[in-house]
């Protein structure tokens, strides 16, 4: 394991929880935000303690998860989708929370948001899941040496379980913060990731040895019995 890993990983994080604070509380202008504080609480719990086992079970798939530069331009096109929607997303939450947009049309109840942060966190631990069952799992598309076909755990009911994690918690987060205004923009997140697993599939067929055998014994790509 590289030495300084654990410190660049942790970084990663970080930085990331403060962005996720810094766009919603900015906003939002005030403090009294508890659906932000229980969000992002449950989220630093969950990530802090996915990364310190990973740190000691595969350090290589954090080393991978690090890397965030595709190749591609089609997934070069995926990230910035994927951020131009994302970060709005979070600022309309946090407008919303100031300004009362969503009491005034269509108020989420008390339980809804709790619904809403267990589905966050439900989709969270999906991912990390899958994190645990396949190694390669890292957040660029390649096929590297070595790389093969995981059809068992998560895999064996969708093809592309880490997608719907994150399609779960795309949905879950404008429900947990309280906001139905911001809801359509975390949706939209949805057919980016769709976007994305499409052109995975595509290079993992052409790509990755026993993949297209795999695809015809699980059927479904990201809800089961759907799609």
């Amino acid at each position: 394991m590289p030495t300084n890993l654990p410190t660049r990983a942790a970084r990663r994080l970080l930085a990331t929880l403060v962005s996720f604070w810094l766009l919603l509380f900015l906003p939002a202008g005030s403090l009294r935000f508890w659906n932000a504080w229980l969000l992002i609480g449950l989220m630093s719990a969950l990530w802090t303690s996915f990364l310190i086992d990973l740190l000691r079970s595969d350090p290589e798939l954090v080393e991978r998860r690090l890397q965030g530069r595709e190749a591609e331009p089609e997934q070069k096109l995926f990230q910035r989708l994927f951020t131009l929607l994302l970060f709005p997303a979070l600022v309309v939450a946090g407008l919303d929370f100031r300004f009362g947009w969503s009491r005034r049309i269509a108020p989420i109840p008390l339980w809804l948001i709790i619904v809403g942060q267990i589905a966050t966190m439900a989709g969270y631990c999906f991912v990390f899941w899958v994190m645990k069952t396949n190694t390669f799992a890292g957040t660029t598309i390649q096929v590297e040496a070595g790389h093969r076909v995981i059809s068992h755990g998560p895999y064996h009911i969708v093809r592309h379980p880490m997608y719907l994690g994150m399609a779960l918690t795309a949905l879950g987060i404008p429900l947990a913060l309280g906001s139905c205004v911001a809801l359509p923009l975390f949706a939209l997140l949805v057919p980016v990731l769709i976007y994305r697993l499409v052109h995975e599939e595509r290079t993992l067929r052409r790509s990755l040895p026993g993949y297209s055998e795999y695809c015809a014994t699980t059927r479904f790509r990201l809800v089961p019995w759907i799609w």
